[in-house]
């Protein structure tokens, strides 16, 4: 696709037809040498340090390379020394041919920073070629007739050497007829031209042998020969002539192999064999003759191969048509190769970095030159790349270009860049080159790691195993290799109180949190910490992020007893009237779990009865009430075993006994168990054994003291009857009471609380439900009643 050329200075293409845009020193004298061809590899050729005025070790510093055009490297650069060498033989001839001077560009870059030094290296010709004939022998053919003083001109010698060393003199060997004169072309060529001393007597000596010898200007000379074979021939009165004496034409470098170059004419007005011609070159060199061929009989100039501008750029030539009776005839054609546009340009790297850091603004990416072996606007070149990119191509001296980073480069946005530097030239149709080079972006560590999330909330069974997982934190960080690679820490707490570190550790590689050991609930609900992501990069980056670990319930806790208390001594009858009807509250069970949540949420249930049937328990709030109405079929002594179970997974229970006796009245509040009064008779024999030991060793003391102390007895048995239930003053504390009815006291409830049985004086303990006494609804009755029902039941 054609490039258009850049209409504004925005624009990200540069010509080579635009004024130099040094934005770098470039150095403005240029250095220049000199040495001789076809010296040996390594031979010095100046002190590059000292001419530019640079310390050995400063060449070295700036990372100095020599550049030349095209990929062939005629030169190297000794960094230590500062020396200049070749870097191989070189051979004048084969670079420069027949121009002189020859002359090798090359440059000096010197990289931190930028700067470019121009030079040159003339390549001094030596004398290693001898002048070389193209013909072994030069046929000439002369008329008898010829008089003294006419000239002959001769096939010139050709010498690859250039000034002095090229030929400088012809000599021919002695003989009494010619002599030699060297003359001068226009082109500064010398050619040989022999001029007739003495008539030629075709009869006396019909030919003639002599030596021509080219010699060169080296010391010593070198020498070429070749031989002149003369023909004397008979009369013939007129020479050919060419229809003009120069013949211009102009040919296409790439006109095909064969084609017409152009006719040359010329007439002779003798007749018979004088006056056929014959066409050939005359004093041709060797490019003319390997590059053309002529037809004798027609004069076309034909081309033998194709013709290259680059290599030769016009023709001169001598064509001599003869007649058969030996004189000729002399004409020049002057041959312009014209330049077409056959050649793309060429893009030579001298400096290609492919890894540019981030965040660093104007940074020299590659250094290239430029060529088209073209001419006029097929040699003219523009150099571009990609518009969508953040780099620049800035002319730095002549067809040298630096590519540069048009400002700061972020590798977390772009990594890699895939440039293609073209190089178009101007012809018509236009050619161009594309180099490829792909550039990655180093990275720098400007980014901080980032947790995927501000805040973390982790969940933990309590009664854990140590060094449980509990969870992960997380994070990224844009940049790449260690500047990426992230270690995680945990963060001094903000409660000085707080145990972190026998808590939880995190692994530094991947973030994963560890419990340390086993947690309690009831101990530590939840506790909050802080953890840190910091990347290795220089300097290092980090980050912060908090962390909640809320530790949940287990059912790691049975429900516990409040009420019924068991301790290991005889459990608490309850006392039910015989009249209670259904639905009658006989007690209630309090228990508590010290879990949370479901795990606390307690449920009851009556396990057994000794008649079931009878009681029933609400499995919420644990009161225990008659079934039906009692009767007096029923059995006066019952058995309840009521078991609590919390909502846990799985559940825990608890259970507790209650003994129930069915009476007819409350007017006895102590009534024995017979199991009660059993245990006691079991438990007590010693005491009697002991007791009436000393009955009989002290008789008239005990009797005296026993009758004082059945009497206070007696006192004493009278008032408890009287008081032995109190009533509490208010209701449970706050702590057993529950509104919700989830098994612990409620409010609404008041209890009496009597002696525990077995206590050692046959007294029991009695629950009963207090009654609110309202005026005027007879109180007095309800009192009387119930002195009644306590006086009623009083034993020994």
């Amino acid at each position: 696709m054609e490039t258009p050329l850049p209409k504004a200075p925005q624009k990200r293409q540069v010509t080579a037809i635009i004024i130099l845009l040094l934005l770098w020193e470039a150095g403005g004298a240029s250095i220049k040498y000199s040495v001789l061809e076809e010296r040996d590899s390594g031979s010095f050729v100046a002190d590059l340090a000292k001419d530019l005025g640079l310390g050995i070790g400063e060449l070295a510093s700036r990372g100095a390379r020599i550049l030349s055009k095209g990929n062939k490297q005629h030169l190297r650069l000794e960094q230590k020394s500062g020396s200049l060498l070749l870097k191989e033989k070189l051979d004048r001839e084969e670079l420069c041919g027949d121009t002189d001077p020859c002359i090798l560009h090359f440059q000096v870059l010197l990289k931190n920073p930028v700067q470019f030094i121009q030079g040159e290296l003339q390549l001094l010709d030596v004398n290693d070629h001898a002048p070389e004939f193209l013909e072994n022998e030069i046929l000439l053919k002369i008329p008898e007739s010829s008089h003294p003083g006419t000239a002959f001109p001769l096939k010139i010698a050709e010498d690859l050497d250039v000034g002095s060393n090229t030929v400088q003199n012809y000599t021919i060997s002695t003989n009494s007829h010619f002599h030699l004169f060297t003359r001068n072309h226009s082109d500064g060529r010398k050619y040989p031209e022999m001029v007739l001393d003495k008539a030629l007597d075709r009869e006396d000596q019909p030919e003639l042998r002599l030596t021509l010898t080219a010699l060169d200007g080296g010391s010593p000379p070198r020498t070429g020969t070749s031989q002149v074979l003369i023909l004397v021939l008979d009369i013939n009165d007129n020479a050919p002539e060419f229809a003009q004496p120069l013949y211009e034409v102009q040919v296409s470098e790439n006109s095909p192999i064969g084609s017409l170059v152009i006719t040359v004419s010329a007439r002779d007005l003798d007749a018979g064999t004088h006056g056929e011609l014959s066409y050939s070159f005359f004093q041709s060199s060797n490019q003319v003759v390997q590059a053309f061929e002529i037809n004798t009989v027609t004069g076309e100039i034909r081309l033998r191969k194709m013709l290259d501008f680059e290599e030769i750029q016009s023709y001169r030539m001598e064509i001599e048509a003869s007649d058969g009776g030996g004189l000729t005839g002399k004409c020049t054609v002057a041959i312009e190769v014209m330049d077409v546009n056959d050649n793309a340009p060429e893009l030579t790297m001298s400096l290609l970095i492919s890894d540019v850091p981030e965040n660093t603004p104007d940074t020299v990416v590659a250094i290239f030159g430029i060529s088209d072996p073209d001419s006029g606007d097929n040699g003219k070149m523009m150099c571009s790349i990609q518009a969508d990119l953040p780099f620049l191509l800035k002319l730095t001296v002549e067809n040298f270009y630096t590519l540069v980073t048009e400002g700061a480069l972020d590798r977390e946005s772009r990594a890699e860049y895939n440039i293609t530097i073209t190089v178009a030239d101007m012809g018509s149709p236009r050619l161009k080159t594309q180099h490829n080079i792909t550039v990655l972006v180093s990275d720098v560590n400007d980014n901080a790691p980032a947790f995927t999330q501000t805040s973390y909330t982790l969940w933990v069974r309590e009664n854990n195993s140590p060094a449980l997982h509990i969870g992960s934190v997380s994070a990224t960080d844009r940049d790449a290799g260690a500047n990426a690679q992230l270690t995680y820490s945990l963060l001094p707490p903000q409660d000085p109180h707080l145990p972190l570190a026998s808590l939880v550790s995190i692994n530094a590689d991947n973030g994963h949190l560890f419990a340390l050991r086993s947690l309690d609930y009831e101990a530590l609900q939840a506790f909050e910490f802080g953890v840190g992501a910091t990347d290795r990069g220089s300097p290092a980056l980090s980050s912060q992020a908090r962390v909640r670990v809320l530790v949940l319930d287990a059912n790691d806790n049975s429900p516990f007893v409040l009420y019924p208390l068991q301790n290991g001594s005889a459990p608490c009858t309850e006392l039910v009237p015989r009249a209670a009807e259904a639905g009658y509250l006989v007690t209630k069970v309090v228990a508590v779990d010290g879990d949370s949540g479901q795990n606390a949420w307690l449920s009851y249930q009556l396990l057994k009865a000794t008649e079931p049937g009878l009681f029933g328990v609400w499995p919420h709030n644990g009161e225990v009430r008659t079934a039906r109405l009692l009767s007096e079929r029923d059995a006066p002594k019952h058995r309840l075993l009521v078991q609590v179970r919390d909502n846990g997974e799985p559940p825990r229970s608890a259970s507790v006994t209650l003994h129930v006796l069915l009476v007819d009245g409350f007017s006895q509040p102590y009534l024995p168990l017979p199991e009660a009064a059993a245990e006691q008779a079991r438990a007590d024999p010693l005491t009697v054994y002991l007791v009436v030991a000393l009955a009989s060793v002290s008789s008239l003391f005990l009797l005296s003291v026993l009758l004082f102390v059945a009497v206070r007895l007696c006192r004493r048995s009278r008032a408890a009857s009287l008081g032995g239930c109190s009533v509490p003053e208010g209701p449970f504390p706050g702590h057993l009471v529950d509104v919700s009815g989830t098994g612990t006291l409620s409010q609404s409830y008041q209890y009496e609380v009597c002696l525990r049985a077995g206590s050692g004086t046959s007294e029991f303990k009695f629950l009963k439900p207090i009654v609110p006494i309202f005026a005027g609804e007879g109180a007095g009755g309800d009192t009387e009643e119930n002195s009644n029902f306590r006086n009623h039941f009083e034993f020994n």
